[in-house]
């Protein structure tokens, strides 16, 4: 049972905490990987024992839902029952590779390429299963100078041939498209990366609805401003698909976020929430699921104007089950600058404690305390912590090459948007409103997802302090569209439309900004919005 208390906002959150919360208590521990079967429908044929065809299929289906610790289970327990079984050790190194997470450390490559050999070795009986062999033996190369993205450009060029040598299998089709995905996040033609694993995946999901694949990676392939309202289908679908992955209850909120629609966001991490609490508890997950979640719910906690809820959110990382006291510093840690920076309350978010991290680790707070100082008038404060920043962002580079990331060129949008604030306290408001600009524009073209908010809506901020309303509302709209329904985009403009001289404009804004807020929002500006948007 979980101690993670917050009060569910909706009949169908509170049934499915009931349910999945009612199971795990039922489901005595030794249970192990059957806890649950729902997880949607794959079809995998293989050429491996009849008896084991079933923990092929659901590893496949936990693959899908990056389930990863259940799914690598499945595939040893099928490894266990035919020995012969090749494509069972393809599954067991799949299953180390986190897609879209994060890049397998230099340890699990090793052992993902041993499970490769051995499925090499036991010579799968089909050409299809050896190419979805070759496909993973290509990405987990005994090659110690391949980069993160070098080994998913050479599995995504396995997997086309695949997919395209076999068009039966829709399995391989949502692998190559997820790989397409991969390469986005690595900015490998991230636009055009994602409209074609999105034209693969539209009619596969079509056709095979209850498919956990087609789902997935579609609300993954159009999780972007442009183009989220082509993964909104899917989303409606995904949880309903496997309801018993904890990451399929949370994935649809990746587009409600997108598309503004706070309350199907604050539902979705709720039950998600739940779900992964009783799953760590049972052994078949980590605390990282539920934190995912508790990140998504924060922020949407604070876009419906429900302030006391996002801080409850803090409060609770302490009782996330399975996690380690470093997990804890870290998310009581971001969700703290969160709040901080999205209240605009300057001088918590100067104050923000440093956590017992790594320098790379420390730089999401020096960020928070930067912008915080600045903006609450304390020059000397401000400079320390943008130096300290300037040094988190240089080890944070550090690590990325070592890691082989693709590094980004110029300064980073944080950097930037830290030294315009500071800008801004030094009265150099030229300075101040380049470097914010310069954010603004890097973020865009980056096709970035900022950790909080937006370097646009910052410079909107900026050009608002600087009694400059008119080019304040220009760059507030411009954040409403990638950005609907952000709860500090529309009350900066409607401020702003206010202080340009056009109420029709900002009663518009403010009307908006009641309607996106849930009974019981308890955020000040509020008051505000309320008394201008009912004036006659």
């Amino acid at each position: 049972m979980r101690h993670f208390e917050i009060p569910l906002t909706s009949a169908l959150a509170a049934a499915f905490v009931l349910a999945i919360v009612s199971g795990a208590a039922a489901q005595p521990a030794s249970a192990g990987p059957a806890f649950s079967e729902q997880l949607g429908q794959v079809n995998f044929p293989t050429s491996c024992a009849h008896q084991v065809q079933g923990a092929i299929e659901k590893g496949v289906a936990l693959l899908h839902s990056f389930q990863y610790q259940e799914s690598e289970q499945a595939f040893t327990d099928a490894s266990e029952q035919d020995a012969l079984c090749a494509i069972s050790r393809w599954g067991q190194a799949m299953a180390l590779d986190h897609q879209l997470w994060d890049f397998p450390s230099t340890e699990t490559l090793a052992k993902g390429s041993a499970y490769i050999d051995q499925a090499q070795k036991l010579d799968a009986k089909t050409g299809r299963e050896r190419a979805y062999i070759a496909a993973a033996a290509a990405f987990y190369k005994d090659d110690p100078k391949l980069t993160h993205t070098a080994r998913v450009e050479a599995y995504s060029a396995a997997m086309a041939t695949l997919s395209r040598d076999n068009p039966q299998d829709s399995e391989a089709a949502a692998f190559y498209a997820l790989s397409l995905v991969s390469l986005a996040y690595d900015d490998v033609d991230a636009l055009a990366s994602r409209k074609k694993a999105i034209a693969i995946l539209e009619p596969l999901f079509a056709q095979q609805p209850d498919d956990p694949g087609f789902a997935h990676y579609l609300i993954h392939a159009t999780d972007t401003p442009e183009l989220a309202t082509q993964g909104l289908a899917a989303a409606r679908a995904y949880a309903k698909i496997a309801p018993d992955s904890s990451h399929a209850i949370h994935m649809p909120s990746h587009i409600f976020r997108r598309l503004g629609l706070w309350p199907d966001v604050i539902d979705s991490n709720l039950a998600a929430i739940a779900a992964a609490a009783a799953a760590t508890q049972a052994h078949r997950g980590d605390a990282s699921y539920q934190f995912h979640a508790m990140d998504f719910l924060d922020y949407a906690y604070l876009q419906s104007g429900q302030e006391a809820k996002a801080r409850q959110v803090v409060d609770g990382v302490k009782t996330v089950p399975g996690a380690t006291g470093a997990q804890i510093v870290e998310h009581q840690s971001d969700f703290a600058v969160q709040n901080a920076i999205e209240l605009h309350r300057w001088k918590e978010a100067a104050s923000l404690p440093i956590p017992d991290e790594r320098l790379d680790l420390q730089d999401i707070v020096y960020w928070a305390r930067a912008i915080g100082a600045a903006r609450s008038g304390d020059l000397e404060g401000a400079r320390a912590d943008v130096q300290k920043l300037t040094e988190c962002i240089a080890a944070r580079d550090a690590r990325g090459k070592e890691r082989g990331d693709r590094m980004p060129m110029g300064e980073a949008a944080d950097q930037l948007e830290a030294e315009g604030w500071l800008a801004y306290a030094e009265v150099k408001s030229d300075d101040a409103v380049a470097k914010l600009r310069a954010a603004a524009d890097r973020e865009d073209s980056d096709h970035s997802d900022p950790f909080s908010t937006p370097a646009r809506e910052m410079l909107a901020d900026l050009l608002f302090e600087l009694k400059r309303p008119a080019d304040a509302v220009k760059e507030y709209d411009a954040v409403l569209k990638d950005y609907p329904n952000r709860f500090d985009a529309l009350y900066g403009a409607a401020r702003s439309a206010a202080a340009a001289a056009n109420p029709v404009l900002a009663q518009k804004f403010y009307i908006q900004l009641v309607a996106i807020s849930l009974p019981g929002a308890d955020r000040p500006e509020l008051q505000d919005a309320r008394s201008f948007a009912y004036k006659n």
